[in-house]
């Protein structure tokens, strides 16, 4: 078997521990305690995050999307693709290295998104984003720490957690969209955004094109009249 290269590291933030990002035949993962968080073999599900929360906005002229986590930048290539000229698209990533390894050697694989205009990148925890946040945007797309049963940083459980939930709710327009990515099913979390005042749709899709790679779960919500 071919050996991964190892390319980068970078720490994140908080006591998370460390993020590798590894190559082998033109092939790229990001890995966290030995774990696999990202690949580029299998991206169907992140790119469908992307395409349903723009879907669900219903053709809003001039959106103001927050995505939370650029990962390998599949979710946000997919959301520019399905948004107008007007939208603006404020990535929020904590991970400063995961920014550069997206201007650097994974940029290719996406189209590299951050090049479009539309799209301002910060820097920060996406929780802060959303505290900071009052009716500031259409739709928060989260694709973090692989999803509400959080891997690498136990602070990331506030954000899937009642108040997490609720300052989405508060952070978003009337009718704006919570769309959430997980690598696996999380039972009571659609209750959870329920009882935070959400509409909401579950959507089980396959991890890689073709039906390959076991499934992941999507959340579309939809804030209802407080």
């Amino acid at each position: 078997m071919i050996p991964w290269n190892r390319l980068a590291r970078a720490s994140i933030p908080g006591g998370g521990g460390e993020l590798l990002l590894l190559e082998r035949n033109g092939e790229f993962v990001i890995r966290a305690g030995g774990r696999e968080l990202m690949t580029s073999r299998a991206h169907a599900s992140e790119e469908e995050l992307g395409a349903l929360a723009a879907a669900a906005l219903g053709g809003r002229p001039a959106p103001r999307v927050l995505v939370g986590g650029l990962g390998m930048g599949y979710t946000l290539a997919a959301a520019l693709r399905a948004l107008g000229p007007g939208a603006e698209l404020v990535v929020a990533e904590l991970v400063p290295e995961v920014v550069a390894w997206n201007r650097g050697p994974l940029g290719p694989l996406a189209g590299h998104p951050l090049r479009d205009p539309r799209v301002r990148v910060r820097e920060v925890d996406v929780a802060e984003e959303i505290r900071e946040a009052r009716s500031g945007y259409d739709a928060i797309v989260l694709d973090v720490d692989n999803g509400p049963e959080a891997l690498t940083r136990r602070g990331n459980d506030w954000l899937y957690g009642r108040s997490g939930l609720g300052a989405a709710f508060a952070a978003l327009r009337p009718g704006g969209v919570l769309a959430v990515w997980s690598a696996s099913a999380a039972g009571p979390f659609a209750k959870r955004l329920r009882a935070a005042g959400f509409r909401v749709e579950e959507s089980s899709l396959p991890a890689a094109s073709g039906g390959r790679g076991g499934r992941r779960v999507v959340w579309v919500a939809v804030r209802l009249p407080s």
